[in-house]
C-alpha cells in the first residue's frame, strides 16, 4: 500500500515537473515578429525637453513560445532614445520571451540636445533592433528636434518661485501668478527660432514688447503673457502666402507638439492686457488652445484704444476667446471660433467697434451654455457705461439656439448697433425685451436672422464661406471700404461678403 502511494506521488511530481518545465521551453525567434507600427514617429520636441511616451506593440503570432535573443537601440548607449521593454528600462535587453499568440509592449521616450549642432531643426533618428536566428528586424524611430529660446521663472535658494502680481480679489488681496519680468533684452521677439515660456512673461510698466512677423511662441501649462499698467504689446504679423503654415503670421500655442494634442483646449493660460495698458496693437496673430485667449481691460478713460486688433484668429479656448472689460477695442477681420464658454465677451461697458468679424462658436468638446457673443454693462454690484458696441458686416453664429446675449443695467448707458450682420437667434422667448426687437432699425439695420453661413468646417474652426453662403454679397459697402481686404488679403470692395472672409468664389 505504501509502495502504491509512493509510486502515485512520484508520478504526480514527474507530471508537475514536466508541465512546469514546458513553460520554459522557448524556441529562438526566427524573425517573424509583427509590429503595431512600421515606424515610430515621436512628433516634434524642443531641445533638452523630454518627449511624451510612445508605445510599440510586438506580436508573436505563431503557435510557439519564442525567445528574442536581443532587443536594443541601433546606436546602443550613444542613442538619445530610451526604452522600456515589458516593464524594464534600458537601451539593450537580452532573451525576451513572448508566449504563443501573445505580445509585449515597448515604450519609447527621447531627449535631445541641439547645443552642439548648428541646425535650428534636426531630424533625430535611430532604430530598435530585434535579433533572431536568421536575421535582424528593425523599427525606425524618428523625431524632429527644434532649437528654441527658453524664458522662465527663477527659483530662490529656498525653492520659492518668482511671482507676479496679477490682480486683487474682492477683499483687496493681491493675486499672484508664477511669472517674471521681461528684461530689456527680452522685449523683442524675432522669428529666428521659437520661444518656449514657463510662467507668465510680464511686460513691465513704461515698456513695450515687439513681436516680429513669423514668430512662434509656445507656452507651458499655466503660462502666458501679462502686459502691466503703462506698458504695451505690439504684435506685427504680416499676411502669409500659405494659408496652412501661416509663415508670416505670429502664432501662440501650447508647448506640447504631439499631433494628438493639436486641438486640445486649455493647454496654457492666455494673454492678459491689464488695466492701464493702452495703445496695444495686434495684427495677424493666431491664438489657440489656451484657457482665456486674450483678456483686455480698459483704463477707465477710454480716450486711447486699449487694443487695435486686426487679421487675428482666436479659437479653442477652454473658457473665453476674447474677453474685454471696460475697454476700448477696434477690431477688423477678427475670427473668434469655438470656445468652452463665450467667443466674445464685452463686459462691464466700454467702447467697441467690430467690422468684418466672424464670431462663431461651434464648440465640440462638451456642453456649452454661453452664447457666441455676450455684452453687458454690469457685473455683480459694479456697472459702467456701454458707450457703444457697434458691429458692422459681422457673422454671429454657432451651434446653440441663441448666439447673442445682451445684459442691460438701466441706470447705465447701453448703446449697441448691428449693421448688415448675419445673426443666429432662433428663440422668441426674450422677444418681449425691446433689446431683442430685430425690427428696431435704431439697433438692427439690415440684419439677417438664422441664415446659413456655409462655413468650410466650423467644428474645426475653418470659417471660410462657400458658394452657398447666405453671407455672400450682402455686406454694407461703407464698412467694406473701411476694411477693403479680408483676413487673407482678398479684395472685398466689389460685392463684399459679411464676415472676416470674402468667399472663395467671390469676384
Amino acid at each position: 500500500m505504501r509502495f502504491c502511494s509512493s509510486f502515485i506521488i512520484t508520478i504526480l511530481l514527474i507530471g508537475l515537473w514536466s508541465s512546469c518545465r514546458k513553460d520554459f521551453e522557448y524556441t529562438i525567434s526566427t524573425g517573424n515578429l509583427e509590429f503595431s507600427k512600421d515606424t515610430v514617429f515621436l512628433d516634434t520636441i524642443f531641445t533638452n525637453i523630454g518627449s511624451s511616451t510612445y508605445s510599440l506593440k510586438v506580436y508573436n503570432k505563431t503557435k510557439k513560445d519564442i525567445l528574442i535573443p536581443s532587443i536594443g537601440l541601433g546606436k546602443n548607449q550613444n542613442s538619445a532614445y530610451r526604452l522600456n521593454v515589458d516593464g524594464i528600462a534600458g537601451k539593450n535587453f537580452e532573451n525576451i520571451p513572448i508566449l504563443a499568440n501573445d505580445s509585449i509592449f515597448i515604450f519609447i521616450e527621447t531627449t535631445f540636445d541641439l547645443s552642439n549642432i548648428a541646425e535650428k531643426e534636426f531630424l533625430h533618428t535611430d532604430v530598435i533592433q530585434f535579433s533572431s536566428k536568421n536575421t535582424t528586424q528593425q523599427v525606425p524611430l524618428i523625431t524632429l528636434v527644434k532649437d528654441a529660446t527658453f524664458l522662465y521663472t527663477t527659483t530662490s535658494s529656498n525653492k520659492i518661485k518668482e511671482t507676479i502680481t496679477f490682480d486683487s480679489d474682492t477683499d483687496i488681496n493681491e493675486i499672484h501668478l508664477e511669472g517674471f519680468l521681461l528684461s530689456d533684452d527680452q522685449l523683442h521677439f524675432t522669428n529666428e527660432k521659437p520661444y518656449v515660456i514657463y510662467g507668465y512673461a510680464t511686460v513691465p510698466p513704461q515698456k513695450e514688447v515687439l513681436i516680429d512677423p513669423g514668430t512662434r511662441i509656445y507656452f507651458h501649462k499655466d503660462s502666458g503673457i501679462l502686459v502691466q499698467k503703462n506698458a504695451s504689446i505690439h504684435i506685427n504679423g504680416k499676411l502669409s502666402l500659405d494659408d496652412k503654415i501661416l509663415e508670416n503670421d505670429v502664432i501662440f500655442e501650447g508647448d506640447r507638439l504631439e499631433l494628438e494634442l493639436n486641438n486640445v483646449p486649455g493647454q496654457w493660460g492666455g494673454v492678459y492686457l491689464l488695466s492701464g495698458s493702452t495703445a496695444n496693437t495686434i495684427n495677424y496673430l493666431t491664438i489657440k488652445n489656451s484657457v482665456i485667449g486674450l483678456f483686455a481691460e480698459g483704463d477707465n478713460l477710454l480716450q486711447t484704444p486699449t487694443l487695435t486688433l486686426k487679421n487675428t484668429q482666436i479659437y479653442n479656448s477652454s473658457s473665453i476667446n476674447l474677453w474685454t472689460k471696460s475697454a476700448a477695442i477696434i477690431a477688423e477681420n477678427v475670427v473668434l471660433g469655438g470656445s468652452g464658454s463665450t467667443s466674445l465677451y464685452c463686459n462691464l461697458g466700454g467702447v467697441y467697434t467690430f467690422t468684418h468679424c466672424t464670431i462663431a462658436n461651434y464648440w465640440k468638446n462638451g456642453f456649452r451654455s454661453s452664447p457666441a457673443l455676450e455684452i453687458d454693462n454690469y457685473v455683480g454690484n459694479a456697472s459702467d457705461d456701454l458707450i457703444n458696441a457697434d458691429f458692422t458686416n459681422c457673422i454671429i453664429d454657432g451651434n446653440n439656439t441663441n448666439e447673442i446675449l445682451l445684459n442691460k443695467e438701466n441706470s447705465k448707458a447701453f448703446n449697441i448697433s448691428f449693421t448688415n450682420c448675419l445673426i443666429s437667434f432662433n428663440n422668441n422667448t426674450p422677444a418681449s425685451d425691446p433689446i431683442y426687437d430685430f425690427n428696431n432699425t435704431l439697433i438692427y439695420k439690415d440684419v439677417f436672422l438664422n441664415l446659413d453661413a456655409d462655413f468650410s468646417d466650423a467644428t474645426d474652426n475653418n470659417f471660410n464661406i462657400g458658394l452657398n453662403s447666405q453671407a455672400k454679397g450682402v455686406a454694407n459697402d461703407d464698412g467694406a471700404l473701411d476694411v477693403p481686404v479680408d483676413i487673407r488679403g482678398k479684395d472685398r470692395t466689389n460685392t463684399p461678403d459679411i464676415g472676416a472672409y470674402q468667399s472663395l468664389t467671390s469676384n
